[in-house]
């Protein structure tokens, strides 16, 4: 059988619609970390994206390290979303039968490539409304060694969507920031892109079999509403670490109406909540205890300031300024002017008006509030696509 570069330009079998003819090359674990470059196999799940997966595609190909193999995952296509992958140069992956969505899809997917790959090889899976900065896979592939398991993106938005679009751009600048600050050491394995060793792959698969880790018996989990933070639990569980070096950068949609970003932001935060009270308390989930308690402790202590100066304002009118609290105003509004800086001097003006990211706030506050109580209540979240 050819090679994986080889099958690139293989045709399809028109018995098994779907499935490339040409399968990549089988190899055998013991190939692991016996020198010379693994091979690389992107996968990209698509659902009516014919407007977007042919830049999607276009990034792979202007990688510095170019993927041996482009496969776009179509599930449950109805548009050219087809078509124009196989223009774009890709091949196509035809999902059958599946109801779980991008996780479904990605199981089928990974289950046909993982046979033909050792356990060195490597597995990228980015979105197709993403488009990778042209260093992620070169960048990736080096930072990996026995006990990086997976190497994620670090995500930054589109232009467009007007402020509340900015907005958005301002909250990925902070938390590319915030990455950068803790040495790159990935707290998510973002969707948008991240690459996995094949090995860590079966691991994963075989853990959930064993009763080793939750979340089925397969690949991505089907129960999760965030796949890409439940298996980033799943990876650290097994004892790898998660990184996201600054090189890795991507570039992804934002939302563009108020009603998009909150179904969006609740399906991530209704997904953290439950992929956590799924995993429990252990050594990997007690920093994202920790960090999902203090998000609310913050957001209560916000409300509470808002509370107490909207009544001390209505009772005594305007205390005056305080210097001890003015200097502490002070350094909370650098650091908010600091950590946008690369976003742009828009970013930078909006940050310093302070306002609107408070309104912003606001709305992530309730967003949390309204996934908890969603969770206590046993609720179910539905998936809304955005």
């Amino acid at each position: 059988m050819p090679d994986l570069a080889e099958s690139r330009s293989a045709s399809f079998d028109r018995a098994t619609p779907g499935v490339p003819r040409h399968a990549p090359r089988r190899a055998h674990a013991a190939d692991d970390f016996s020198g010379g470059r693994p091979r690389l196999i992107a996968l990209i799940p698509a659902h009516n994206e014919q407007d977007r997966i042919a830049e999607a595609i276009d990034g792979l190909y202007a990688q510095t390290r170019r993927p041996d193999l482009v496969v776009v995952v179509a599930d449950n296509c109805t548009d050219a979303t087809v078509r124009v992958a196989r223009e774009a140069g890709a091949e196509v992956f035809e999902t059958r039968g599946n109801t779980h969505k991008k996780a479904g899809a990605l199981n089928q997917a990974i289950a046909w490539a993982l046979p033909h790959l050792s356990d060195r090889d490597l597995v990228l899976v980015q979105d197709a409304d993403t488009v990778l900065s042209p260093w992620f896979v070169q960048t990736a592939e080096g930072t990996f060694n026995r006990r990086v398991g997976a190497v994620g993106g670090v995500f930054y938005g589109e232009q467009g969507g007007g402020l509340l679009g900015l907005l958005q751009r301002m909250e990925f600048h902070r938390y590319a920031w915030e990455v950068e600050r803790r040495g790159g050491k990935a707290s998510v394995l973002t969707g948008t892109g991240t690459m996995f060793r094949a090995r860590v792959l079966r691991e994963v698969r075989a853990s959930r079999r064993e009763g080793r880790i939750g979340g089925g018996s397969d690949y991505y989990s089907l129960a999760s509403l965030t796949e890409d933070d439940e298996i980033t639990k799943a990876v650290k569980t097994l004892g790898y670490r998660t990184m996201s070096p600054a090189g890795c950068a991507v570039t992804t949609e934002v939302m563009t109406t108020w009603p998009k970003l909150w179904h969006q932001r609740m399906r991530w935060q209704r997904g953290a909540l439950e992929n956590l009270r799924d995993y429990g308390w252990t050594r990997v989930t007690a920093r994202y205890f920790v960090q999902q308690f203090m998000m609310g402790f913050g957001a209560v202590s916000f409300l509470v300031y808002l509370s107490f100066m909207a009544f001390t304002l209505s009772s005594y009118g305007w205390p005056g300024l305080s210097p001890f609290w003015t200097a502490i105003g002070a350094l909370f509004l650098v650091e908010k002017v600091v950590s946008v800086r690369r976003a742009g001097p828009r970013a930078v003006v909006v940050a310093a008006l302070m306002v609107p990211e408070m309104l912003y706030d606001l709305f992530q506050h309730a967003v949390y509030f309204s996934s908890l109580w969603g969770l206590l209540r046993r609720s179910e979240e539905k998936w809304v696509a955005t």
